[in-house]
């Protein structure tokens, strides 16, 4: 039987979150894609609080260019708020 696309990514993402756990000091970073922008966000699963997120559809982020260009922009606004929300180290959530 052949998995539809969602399905065999919620398959990886729950293989991948038996090994990995998120703390408020070392959070995990949670980034999804879809078609058009880009979303990330550090979540504490011990609360089951998000502490910091940015996407590529916020105002800061600049909506003309590529997308790569979206990316980085997003990338560089969550990793300001980490910085205020002192958050020094993280975990990738690779799934």
């Amino acid at each position: 039987m052949q998995f539809s696309k969602a399905r065999r990514r919620k398959k990886i993402h729950s293989r991948v979150r038996q090994k990995i756990r998120g703390t408020a000091e070392k959070p995990r970073l949670n980034i999804y894609r879809s078609n058009k922008y880009i979303y990330g966000q550090l979540i504490d699963d011990i609360s089951g609080q998000t502490l910091a997120s940015a996407s590529s559809l916020e105002a800061d982020v600049a909506t003309d260019g590529k997308k790569s260009d979206q990316s980085k922009e997003a990338g560089k606004l969550l990793a300001e708020r980490a910085k205020a929300a002192n958050i020094e180290a993280i975990v990738f959530d690779r799934g």
